[in-house]
Formats: structure tokens, sequence, C-alpha cells
């Protein structure tokens, strides 16, 4: 079981960016994030308007580990910069712990 995941919201550039957006993230990003300590898995979505995508990660282990452990990785130059992700307003990033059992 899980113990956290990590939300990321973002959108293409541009529309003539889009195929390098999606090109990106599914070939080189995601690949690049689960090599990262503590991330199992990813999945992509699609807003219903087709305007904004959701990545979500899940963690195993400390989530707080886990979020360190990204931000060395990003820091130390290893992992890639976005390809056609709008950055002016930046993606949402936020991470949320599992509270316990589902109902």
């Amino acid at each position: 079981m899980t113990s956290g995941v990590l939300i990321v919201e973002s959108r293409p550039a541009s529309p003539e960016e889009a195929a390098a957006y999606h090109d990106w993230y599914d070939n080189t990003h995601l690949p690049e994030i689960l090599k990262v300590e503590g991330f199992v898995s990813a999945r992509r979505l699609e807003s219903l308007d087709g305007d904004t995508f959701l990545v979500i990660y899940e963690i195993d282990g400390d989530v707080e580990t886990a979020k360190a452990a990204l931000g060395q990785a990003q820091a130390s130059g290893t992992m890639s910069r976005p390809q056609g992700v709008e950055l002016t307003p930046p993606p949402i990033v936020r991470y949320f712990r599992y509270l316990g059992p589902a109902s």
C-alpha cells in the first residue's frame, strides 16, 4: 500500500508545443521520477476540456523522505529540463499523506 502521493497539475505552453510536452512527460520525465527512491508508480489524466493534465505519483515509504530525494535529484542537474510545459504560471505541485483505511 502506498503511503502518499505527489500530484502535479500542468499544461502545454501552447497548442504547438503539446506534442513535445506529452513526449517529454511520457518518455523522459515519468521514467526519471520513477527512478527516485520512494516513487513507485505514476498515472496521467486529462481534464475533460483537454487543456490541463494531472499526474498522480504514488509514494511508498515516508513522504517527506521521497520529497527530499526528488529535490536532491532535481538539484543535482541529472533530471531533464521541462519540454513544452507552461511555466507561467508554474505547475501546481502538492504532496499528500495517506490517512488511514478506506471506508
